[in-house]
C-alpha cells in the first residue's frame, strides 16, 4: 500500500472517528502531495511523497522553535501534535550512531579530508538518508566528523 493510499484510508477513518486534528493534518499532507503532482504534471511515487512530508516536518520543527521563542507554548504543543501525525508516514528515523556510521562511509567514499569537503559528503549522503534523518542533524554530524579529520 502506497503512502497516498494510507493517507486516504486514514482520512476516512479520522472523519468517521471525528478526529479533527488527524483529519486536518492528513488533508494538509494530501494537499501538499497534490501540489507536487500538479508541479510534476502527473502521478508521483513514494520518493516524492517522502520529500513532501520531509519538507513539512522541517517546517513544523521551525515553527515549533519560533512559537517557543515567542512565548506561545500552546501553539508549539499543537504543532508538536501535528508533527507526530506527519512522522507516522515517514520511514523510521535513524539514530545518531547510525547516521555517524553512514557519514563515515560517505566521507571515505569521496575521500574527504576536512571541512571544505562538506558539500561532497552531503551530496552523496542525503539521497541515501531521504526521509530517514533530519538534514540539520546530518549536517551537524558531517561537520563534527570533518573537523575531527583535521585535528
Amino acid at each position: 500500500m502506497s503512502v497516498q493510499e494510507r493517507l486516504t484510508d486514514d482520512l476516512k477513518t479520522a472523519m468517521k472517528a471525528r478526529d479533527e486534528l488527524t483529519r486536518d493534518v492528513v488533508r494538509l499532507m494530501l494537499s501538499g502531495i497534490k501540489n507536487a503532482e500538479i508541479e510534476k504534471r502527473g502521478a508521483v511515487d513514494d520518493a516524492v511523497v517522502t520529500d513532501v512530508l520531509s519538507r513539512m516536518v522541517r517546517q513544523y520543527r521551525e515553527s515549533i522553535v519560533a512559537f517557543r521563542d515567542g512565548g506561545r507554548e500552546e501553539a508549539a504543543v499543537k504543532e508538536e501534535a501535528e508533527l507526530a501525525i506527519v512522522m507516522r508516514y515517514l520511514p523510521e528515523q535513524l539514530g545518531a550512531d547510525e547516521i555517524r556510521a553512514l557519514v563515515s562511509a560517505a566521507a571515505a567514499e569521496v575521500g574527504a579530508s576536512g571541512p571544505s569537503d562538506r558539500g561532497k559528503v552531503m551530496k552523496v549522503l542525503m539521497p541515501r538518508l531521504r526521509g530517514r534523518a533530519d538534514g540539520s542533524v546530518v549536517n551537524n554530524i558531517v561537520g563534527e566528523l570533518l573537523e575531527s579529520l583535521v585535528s
